[in-house]
């Protein structure tokens, strides 16, 4: 299957919702161009190969407060990007529950 990764200027790719009471979730310094599409980060599985800037905290729990990678306005392509090394582990996983 192949992707178009080129879809910085597609609607589809940007969704801000500025009325959400957790609206920014992240400190930012461009509200204009948090990007509210990916609200709960669909990379945070990929542990520590989700290219964000994260810590873990009581040694199994990522804090992502300091990411923004899913948040940015032209942080689509990337996260989609990642989507096949997400159906691989899903796989991984369909693996060992059999």
């Amino acid at each position: 299957m192949e992707l178009d990764y080129n879809v910085t200027d597609k609607k589809y790719s940007f969704f801000q919702h500025a009325a959400c009471e957790f609206f920014p979730c992240h400190k930012v310094k461009d509200e204009e161009n948090f990007n509210c599409l990916f609200c709960y980060c669909p990379l945070y599985v990929l542990g520590k190969k989700c290219g964000g800037n994260f810590k873990y905290i009581e040694g199994a729990v990522k804090d992502c407060s300091h990411c923004l990678v899913p948040h940015k306005r032209d942080s689509y392509a990337y996260v989609i990007g990642k989507y096949f090394e997400i159906v691989e582990l899903m796989k991984k996983n369909e693996q060992q529950d059999q």
